[in-house]
């Protein structure tokens, strides 16, 4: 075959550190600049979300990555860039882990208009709750000595 074709869907979930609320008034800015980062990566954002202290992320994961690197360089190139525009969060940081979900294409709509209704959502069910969700629907084993840093 002399094409090489890929339609892999990733649903990404990471933390601030300690989950601290740092990202209360900069949840757009985060957001634009996350799927800025996700475009220059061949990793097309289809929708970003969450609240002030962690970020849900869905996209189509380019062929020539790692998922390791793409939640490398958004950690990285975000926490760089907000840094110097404000010093309120210089001592922000991500939480070490994420969590990575592949996700059907028949699933695509439905985790667009989950992570759209973040805030509503959050009103009643916690990030560890969410979590623990995400990772029992997805068979993913869970060790909570090492979730929560």
């Amino acid at each position: 075959m002399p094409q090489s074709l890929a339609q892999v869907y990733l649903h990404l979930v990471f933390s601030t550190k300690g989950q601290r609320p740092f990202l209360q008034d900069l949840c757009d800015e985060l957001h634009l600049y996350l799927g800025g980062i996700c475009r220059n990566l061949d990793s097309p954002s289809l929708i970003i979300g969450g609240v002030e202290d962690y970020v849900h992320l869905l996209c189509r994961f380019g062929r020539t990555l790692r998922v390791a690197d793409l939640i490398r360089d958004l950690k990285r190139d975000w926490s760089k860039w907000i840094k110097t525009k404000d010093a309120d969060v210089a001592t922000f940081d991500w939480q070490s882990g994420y969590d990575a979900f592949s996700v059907s294409p028949s699933h695509v709509e439905s985790l667009k208009t989950y992570i759209a209704d973040q805030v509503e959502h959050h009103r009643s069910v916690t990030f560890q709750a969410e979590f623990r969700r995400l990772c029992q629907k997805s068979d993913v084993p869970l060790d909570e000595r090492y979730v929560w840093d």
